[in-house]
């Protein structure tokens, strides 16, 4: 009778749901109406700039009242009628803020970065409102309590634990004035995130470097001709434009003979936003000062203890162990580059007292890559044509998963995207599959993959497949040549790949157990990279785009032979970013910072970083921590790299780097989503502790250790503890 009564409540609960969405929803706005496309994709045909506002403040009633059926049932709280109808919620408005996103990175404009700024402290209230519902939260906590001694199973206490966890971070035991304070920050803070964003954007933009033919020397023909290209586009044909975009900065800096040019150049870079109309330093502090506080009233020492305390590290303390340990190596290693493009550089800079700079790095460790392994980016890109390293990373999806890409015609919101269905090895439909590869004035820089649609469960169980796409900003193709990549693009490519194969995959029951922590996010992405140019699937893509002929072995053994080039370069610059990421969120007091003198302190003050290397990204640029979603967190990478090498051993030790059955555990880790917390997935894959020596090993930063005397081993056990595993 109670299970009768249970179901009549919750149907009212829908059919009143359902009636308040005829009622409101206004179906001539397709944002709100349903997706009657190919595959439900966005209807990126009709959807205009003017729908999105309308459309966010119906979804947002619409959601609200959802939230108001859980709240005012008379039923007793249970899984069913609180924790599943709350996870299920929302659903119109996540499918806009995901088109939305999307478009605000990969096609925005001043209308809608005025939209984005309108609508995201609505959003941010909008959800503060509901993760402080006093009535809300009390069915919560009422399940969240027994929820060991009812007959729930694991996925749904895990559900409830995280739902719960969520709320309590989001203020749920506040009193009335904390509540209402921490909106205020939440709104402040989703205003100057936007304001961040589009200072970089705006940044980007601006800055051209406009050069005459006797201005280019050094440079390939295929730079030179997308210069030349670029200038006719912004009305100075007969001129060569460079922009501050990585396909035209990286090369640039990599072959112009122009010192003086170079300076210029990359001078632009590092400085952006750090004067001017753009200048982000101010924001910066207010986003400090904000997050500061706001971890105070959470109850946290540091914004930086309260973004780790749901991770994989668990705390700063163990963040920075790791970083310090890959440090010091990476630094001396760094220090061993630099001498050696010191040498070229005296022999060839006449002048007594110049000094090898920031701006010679790149035009330098070509000189030495060229002369110490007889290869240069201009020997490796014809064999590397955008169409055919794609269709690379479609053969190891095959090879590795059985999985198929079909080419579609679906809605698309910009000419120069493809799409692709996904077939799984059975023949069903996975997902679909967007492709957007070149930079343009309405993209934000760098390389992303998101979703326009999540892979989710209807309410009779049947899998939603998701809409993902992919977003770069690769070397463009010219009037005579295909888009032909460097293998810093190459590695892109499949890196990005592997975010999408993380979504494709993704199989939980509910919505709530979709996201893993983001020191784990890089895994799935990062792990691709290991096979991208492995002589058998090199074999399989890299064809040369114009003679057809497959990459030589010769070039692939110097590949393989430079694969530790410049790596302390690499190594430093990125943990550089990630150390000052982790300083200055680490502030436990805050008080008005000149930005440029605290990252100066922390990197070439306390850690004696050379002056010869930037950071990756300097703080007034630094988008990953001020406007995404990588504050306290920009050392995931270097963190999932210590799983994505470890995880890759894995394949490594069956003989077969393509083997199957490895292949399949790998999927079932990343289809797990949230089930259970990452090191216990990454734990049940591996069969042990993730290892910190395959990283070291790849990037030529492991040094192997002095095994003592035998005699000496057993009796000291101080002795033995240098060559123990090295575990993360």
């Amino acid at each position: 009778m109670k299970r009768i009564v249970l179901i009549l409540s919750l149907l009212m609960v829908a059919l009143s749901t359902t009636f308040c969405s005829q009622k409101s929803i206004d179906k001539s706005n397709p944002l709100l109406a349903e997706w009657d496309t190919p595959y439900g994709v966005p209807p990126f045909d009709l959807i205009q700039t003017k729908h999105y506002e309308p459309a966010f403040k119906q979804a947002m009633s619409l959601h609200n009242a959802e939230i108001e059926a859980i709240v005012d049932c008379s039923e007793e709280p249970t899984f069913a009628n609180t924790i599943a109808a709350f996870d299920a919620s929302g659903e119109k408005l996540s499918a806009i803020s995901n088109v939305f996103s999307m478009m605000c990175a990969a096609l925005t404009d001043k209308d809608m970065q005025e939209i984005e700024e309108e609508m995201m402290p609505r959003l941010s209230a909008h959800y503060d409102a509901i993760y402080m519902n006093k009535g809300l939260f009390k069915r919560i906590k009422t399940i969240y309590d027994k929820r060991n001694s009812t007959d729930l199973d694991e996925y749904q206490i895990r559900l409830v634990e995280k739902i719960y966890t969520d709320f309590m971070r989001s203020g749920a035991l506040l009193n009335e004035e904390q509540k209402e304070r921490l909106q205020e920050i939440n709104e402040e803070l989703s205003v100057l995130s936007v304001r961040f964003g589009n200072n970089i954007l705006a940044a980007n933009n601006e800055f051209t470097l406009v050069l005459e033919e006797s201005d280019i020397a050094g440079l390939p023909k295929s730079v030179s001709k997308a210069a030349a290209e670029k200038a006719k586009e912004l009305g100075k044909e007969g001129k060569y434009i460079f922009t501050l975009h990585k396909p035209s900065l990286l090369p640039f800096l990599t072959y112009s003979t122009r010192r003086d040019l170079r300076e210029q150049l990359y001078k632009g870079y590092i400085n952006r936003c750090n004067t001017g109309e753009y200048d982000n330093k101010d924001i910066i502090n207010q986003i400090m000062k904000l997050r500061t506080e706001r971890a105070h009233l959470l109850g946290y020492k540091s914004y930086a203890h309260y973004v780790t305390s749901e991770e994989m590290s668990g705390s700063p303390e163990a963040t920075y162990a790791l970083m310090n340990d890959i440090w010091t190596p990476a630094l001396a290693k760094a220090n061993e580059e630099l001498e050696e493009m010191k040498q070229l550089f005296r022999r060839e800079v006449k002048e007594s007292d110049a000094r090898f700079e920031s701006w010679d790095w790149w035009y330098y460790a070509e000189k030495v890559r060229k002369q110490k392994y007889n290869l240069n980016e201009e020997m490796t890109s014809p064999y590397f044509a955008l169409d055919n390293v794609r269709q690379g990373a479609f053969n190891l999806a095959n090879r590795l998963y059985g999985l198929t890409f079909r080419p579609v015609i679906i809605p698309i919101y910009h000419e120069e995207v493809s799409a692709y269905e996904v077939l799984d090895n059975d023949g069903s439909h996975l997902g679909i599959l967007y492709f957007d590869f070149h930079p343009r004035a309405s993209k934000s820089q760098g390389a992303w993959c998101g979703y326009f649609r999540t892979p989710s469960h209807d309410k009779e169980g049947k899998r939603i497949a998701p809409v993902v796409s992919i977003v770069c900003n690769f070397t463009r193709p010219t009037e005579s040549a295909p888009a032909l990549l460097s293998i810093d693009e190459v590695l892109t490519l499949f890196h990005e790949f592997g975010h999408a194969l993380h979504f494709l995959f993704s199989d939980v029951p509910y919505n709530g157990l979709l996201d893993v922590e983001g020191d784990f996010v890089e895994l799935p992405s990062q792990i691709m990279e290991n096979w991208a140019l492995q002589p058998e699937l090199l074999k399989t893509y890299a064809v040369h785009y114009n003679n057809q002929q497959v990459i030589p072995a010769t070039l692939v053994e110097k590949i393989e032979r430079s694969k530790h080039f410049n790596q302390g370069f690499a190594t430093t610059e990125l943990l550089a970013a990630a150390l000052v990421d982790m300083d200055i969120h680490s502030i436990e007091k805050y008080e008005e910072m000149d930005i440029n003198t605290f990252e100066y302190d922390a990197l070439y003050e306390k850690r004696k970083m050379l002056s010869e290397i930037e950071p990756r990204y300097h703080l007034p640029y630094f988008a990953h921590i001020f406007s995404g979603g990588y504050s306290a967190g920009y050392y995931f990478y270097i963190w999932a790299e210590v799983l994505d090498k470890d995880a890759f051993e894995a394949f490594a030790e069956t003989g077969d780097i393509f083997n199957r059955k490895t292949a399949q555990r790998l999927r079932e880790l990343l289809s797990s989503g949230g089930k259970r917390d990452g090191m216990t997935l990454y734990r049940e894959f591996r069969g042990a502790e993730p290892s910190r020596v395959p990283l070291l090993k790849a990037r030529g930063l492991w040094v192997e250790p002095v095994i003592e005397e035998e005699e000496e081993i057993q009796t000291d056990d101080t002795s033995r503890n240098h060559i123990k595993e090295v575990v993360l």
